[in-house]
């Protein structure tokens, strides 16, 4: 089993930052991809920012240019540094981890989420 367990949500206000930190444990051979999904009540949940293991990246267009995320692969975690926050990024963020087990099994996890709520 795998867990992801987030931190660094919170209110600010907008044109604001915020920095949310993700870390993985469990039996984990390695991490294919990480990332960070967000969702609203009553919406699906969207991508935001994802980064597989060699180090790309690939954004939502709403968060381009204002959202940077990365990846320590030796520690498991993933960051995603908002700048510039705007009010439609007022959401639950979810942390992703596209999961390789010791013995091969492969599998995907979710962290709980973590509140962001921009103010104006």
């Amino acid at each position: 089993q795998v867990q992801l367990v987030e931190s660094g949500g919170g209110l600010v206000q907008a044109g604001g930052s915020l920095r949310l930190s993700c870390a993985a444990s469990g039996s984990i051979f390695r991490i294919n991809v990480m990332g960070w999904f967000r969702q609203t009540p009553g919406e699906r949940r969207d991508l935001v920012a994802t980064m597989p293991s060699d180090g790309r990246t690939n954004y939502a267009d709403s968060v381009k240019g204002r959202f940077a995320i990365s990846r320590d692969n030796a520690k498991n975690t993933v960051t995603l540094q908002m700048n510039s926050l705007k009010l439609d990024d007022t959401a639950v963020y979810y942390c992703y981890a596209d999961v390789q087990a010791w013995g091969g099994r492969q599998d995907y996890y979710w962290g709980p989420g973590t509140q962001v709520t921009v103010s104006s």
